[in-house]
């Protein structure tokens, strides 16, 4: 393990009382860890969890150990370290240095440590690069009722609902154990169905049904047309919002607009039986997000890049140039 004290980094299970509760933030609890680990990593993929003291920084060796990076996946909405004390991002920056780039990604740009995370990198001799990851759109909705949301939404969508609700849908919500199997079926079948490109890893998300379903976290929302299932989408519902994790809708419903109803019905419901504070669209800046949120909020990402390595002097260099080149582009 190049030069990093081995005893820094412990296993998932070893490090296990320093996760955070699901309910509180699902990306940095226990449950989200195990299925990353067991359906959603390459075989070119290791874990490393490098612990000092009581923080943790979840991360991932890649490039068959040359590179080093939070362990992030494609289902990822939001990451960010275990760890709340100036001493922890000392520990980890020096760490970093033992690879020549290190990277984090999908952090909150307004996540509180961020200076002291860039402080450290810089005092222990690296040189940090900030670029934008992804945007997440969201909303708050605290105190508001369906039909106040629904006021607020563009007239083009208000008048959409207003038609397409009129039609013979059956709306059926998972939310426990009971019909969990039946429920998955029904969504990887319109999932195979809809435009969707084939999922890089295709177990994690029947994987993270049946781990978020006993937690009391799963909303699966499922829209039928006739015997047929027309859209599906997969929420999870944390103390402080619903996410809208993934949703696919069979094609030849286009015109009956299955995926909207959907999201409809879902929010109704999440609105106003559940009262949920905050209402999240994921990961991405998908066009249809800006008709139900009207907040946008940036995941950036940092790269710790060692001067003294060639391959850390390589990446500075191109990052400069990429700068040259935009600025005469404008």
């Amino acid at each position: 393990m190049r030069s990093v004290d081995k005893a820094a980094f412990v296993s998932l299970d070893a490090a296990a009382g320093l996760f955070r509760d699901a309910i509180d933030d699902l990306f940095a609890s226990l449950p989200w860890y195990r299925i990353v680990l067991t359906h959603g990593m390459t075989d070119a993929t290791v874990a490393r969890f490098f612990q000092t003291g009581s923080a943790l920084f979840p991360m991932q060796l890649t490039d068959r150990g040359r590179g080093f990076s939070s362990l992030t996946t494609p289902y990822t909405c939001r990451w960010r370290p275990l760890a709340d004390e100036q001493r922890a991002f000392t520990d980890f920056a020096r760490a970093c240095r033992a690879w020549p780039v290190a990277r984090l990604d999908a952090l909150p740009n307004d996540w509180p440590h961020r200076a002291a995370c860039i402080a450290a990198a810089n005092d222990s001799g690296m040189a940090v690069r900030q670029f934008d990851h992804f945007g997440n759109w969201y909303e708050d909705v605290r105190g508001q009722t369906w039909a106040s949301y629904l006021a607020a939404r563009p007239g083009h969508l208000r008048e959409m609902l207003r038609r397409k609700l009129r039609h013979d849908y059956a709306f059926d919500l998972v939310a426990d154990s009971a019909h969990l199997e039946a429920g998955i079926a029904a969504f990887e079948s319109v999932y195979q169905r809809s435009w969707k490109k084939p999922e890089p890893f295709p177990r994690f998300n029947a994987a993270l049904m049946r781990a978020m379903a006993p937690l009391g976290l799963l909303r699966l929302g499922i829209l039928r047309i006739g015997d047929a299932t027309a859209a599906a989408q997969i929420w999870v519902v944390e103390r402080d919002r619903a996410t809208l994790l993934k949703l696919a809708h069979d094609e030849s419903f286009k015109s009956a607009s299955p995926g909207t109803v959907l999201t409809a019905l879902m929010l109704q419901r999440l609105i106003d039986e559940e009262h949920v504070p905050e209402i999240d669209f994921g990961r991405g800046d998908d066009r249809y997000k800006s008709a139900w949120a009207r907040q946008r909020r940036q995941r950036i990402g940092l790269v710790f890049a060692n001067p003294g390595h060639p391959r850390g002097m390589a990446f500075l260099s191109r990052h400069a140039l990429g700068r040259v080149r935009r600025a005469l582009g404008r």
